[in-house]
């Protein structure tokens, strides 16, 4: 059993119909058919949204992938409209919402990798590759790849595990010429952004990207479908970001994201076993408060503007 220890009861709100309650974004329509997404607080973890939240986090990831989305306009288009919070949303919504094009979402989680971690890590030990992509041998976990690898999964539902796949099955869902865009897509805006992360001492060491059809073309309502980044970007969320200057294979690396959640949780401290049907515990003071540090350094650090 895995999903929300609490789902939150979306917020009513005039002119808007709710969609979808996430892991992290509740999902609205307005009323020019625009889609509202709303970053919450929420944490998710071993396929559980957990009961405690981090404050700011929404805000944290809302406007990091605002930053990252003007990083990467002159290679990739994005959904991105507005960030005007609509007319009666709860004033809770200020600073974490986004107004978005309604896209034709391709069902594919686009992953790239530049460093051997997580599911990845796992792959290579058991076969030497990842998403069947034969991989050097001698490689340890935080091992720097030869070159950026696209790694897709497919998209899982609440509570359930994203499947990594490879290319071939990509190409067979949603075609060859869908399948190159999604890859080469997906390998320019990482290496773009790990030059950056890279420039502010920081490893981008994998990330997932998503993206969807403009079916407007070019936004003006004519053209062909455009092929258009959307949800969020190269957040702690979606990233690993490491401290470039603690950066030592052979062992996880130190992170800025929500590891430190997850080695509290699989700690004696925690009491809770995994591998039970027992939903996670809420988070002690001291592991949201470090949590939150560490989302707030990641985007002081990447943007260069201090959090406020």
């Amino acid at each position: 059993m895995t999903g929300f220890v609490e789902k939150p009861e979306p917020a009513q709100v005039p002119g808007l119909v709710h969609l979808h309650t996430g892991k992290v974004r509740d999902l609205y329509r307005n009323q020019d058919g625009d889609l509202v997404m709303v970053a919450s607080d929420r944490l998710s973890a071993f396929d559980w949204v957990l009961p405690t939240e981090i404050p700011d986090k929404g805000r944290i990831l809302t406007r990091l992938s605002l930053w990252w989305f003007e990083q990467l306009a002159d290679m990739l288009p994005h959904h991105v409209i507005s960030t005007d919070t609509p007319a009666g949303a709860p004033a809770d919504w200020e600073g974490r919402t986004t107004v978005c094009r309604s896209l034709r979402m391709v069902p594919v989680e686009c992953v790239a990798r530049g460093y051997l971690a997580g599911s990845g890590l796992a792959e290579y030990q058991e076969s030497q590759t990842v998403c069947g992509l034969a991989l050097p041998d001698g490689l340890e976990n935080g091992s720097e790849l030869p070159g950026s690898i696209f790694t897709p999964a497919t998209k899982a539902d609440v509570g359930e595990h994203d499947e990594n796949v490879a290319y071939e099955e990509v190409a067979r869902r949603v075609g060859p010429e869908t399948a190159a865009a999604l890859r080469q897509s997906t390998l320019a805006a990482y290496d773009r952004a790990r030059d950056i992360a890279r420039e502010r001492g920081i490893i981008l060491a994998d990330t997932k990207f998503e993206f969807g059809w403009d079916d407007t073309g070019t936004g003006d309502g004519d053209g062909e479908p455009v092929l258009t980044l959307a949800d969020e970007v190269l957040t702690p969320d979606s990233s690993r970001f490491w401290p470039a200057d603690q950066w030592q294979p052979g062992r996880s690396q130190p992170s800025f994201d929500k590891q430190y959640v997850r080695d509290w949780l699989v700690s004696p401290e925690s009491g809770w076993d995994r591998t039970s049907e027992q939903p996670p515990p809420p988070l002690p003071d001291e592991v949201v408060e470090a949590t939150r540090a560490r989302y707030i350094e990641a985007y002081e650090r990447l943007t260069g503007v201090p959090w406020s």
